[in-house]
């Protein structure tokens, strides 16, 4: 018989660990102004957001490159990246962490921070 609180935990590790390497690739290729959002019980599309933006659609696109790579490395797929034609905007769903990889501009008209933060779960620096 499996301990609901041992499996959770187990799962908020892998989450962590999900997190920590995001945020790793998106450092690598200098993101801009990145931030993590915990939407764990907020939603139950994910745990995690992250949230970055770039400096060109280039850019933005060599960062959300590096992120599914990077995760591949570490035993982690991604069931789909969104935007990338449109290029001010990027999406890169990895199921535990959902990743947007934007333009400043695009960043500031959704101000996804202030959607999504909550009382005392505010944002948390990466």
């Amino acid at each position: 018989m499996t301990d609901k609180k041992h499996t959770e935990h187990r799962d908020d590790d892998v989450t962590e660990r999900l997190q920590a390497i995001v945020t790793a690739a998106l450092e690598d290729i200098k993101g801009v102004d990145i931030q993590v959002i915990d939407v764990q019980g907020l939603t139950s599309i994910t745990d995690r957001m992250v949230i970055a933006s770039g400096t060109s659609s280039r850019h933005l696109k060599a960062l959300a490159d590096n992120v599914v790579v990077k995760a591949r490395e570490n035993g982690f797929s991604a069931l789909g990246i969104e935007g990338e034609s449109d290029a001010g905007w990027i999406l890169v769903d990895l199921a535990d962490v959902v990743v947007h990889i934007m333009m400043p501009d695009t960043r500031e008209f959704y101000a996804l921070e202030k959607l999504w933060s909550v009382g005392d779960r505010d944002i948390a620096d990466a």
